[in-house]
């Protein structure tokens, strides 16, 4: 499969980012292992997949909401309150299965802020995404498919 290169781009931007932090389910969770199905299992899924979402601030409906990060933060620790299996990690089993391992570590979440609107991307914001490099970063350890995270969200507030 061959990946769209994105469209050089002229943007010049920084971006600032916290560490790294694991966000652990709101409330205890199982401790159970969740065998992947045989479609789940296949070895050339094996992979991560970068994606990015924008969603732009509305102050009317938000008026309320200070830290959107705080916010966003703790939705997703009571979320993993149900969706605990996220919270945990993949194990390879016998015959190379893999396992979800509910631990309920955690997923690892990172603030970030850019000196750049979203407005200055464009009005098509599709795939191929420039700048994807410089807004998504690779936290080191947590790249592979065995005993990583298995999510890592970035929450970056662009400046208003």
């Amino acid at each position: 499969m061959a990946l769209a290169l994105a469209p050089p781009t002229s943007l010049v931007f920084k971006v600032q980012r916290c560490k790294p932090e694991l966000v652990a389910p709101a409330k205890p969770t199982p401790y159970e292992f969740k065998q992947l199905s045989d479609i789940d299992d296949q070895e050339g899924l094996r992979f991560q997949i970068p994606t990015i979402d924008f969603y732009k601030y509305d102050p009317s409906i938000l008026q309320e909401i200070r830290d959107p990060v705080k916010v966003i933060r703790e939705a997703l620790a009571q979320t993993l309150v149900f969706y605990y299996p996220f919270a945990g990690r993949l194990r390879e089993g016998p015959g190379r299965k893999l396992v979800v391992e509910c631990t309920g570590e955690g997923v690892v979440f990172i603030e970030a802020n850019a000196d750049i609107m979203l407005e200055q991307f464009g009005d098509v914001l599709h795939p191929p995404f420039p700048c994807l490099e410089e807004l998504l970063f690779d936290v080191p350890g947590s790249g592979g498919i065995l005993n990583c995270p298995l999510l890592l969200i970035q929450v970056h507030i662009l400046c208003l």
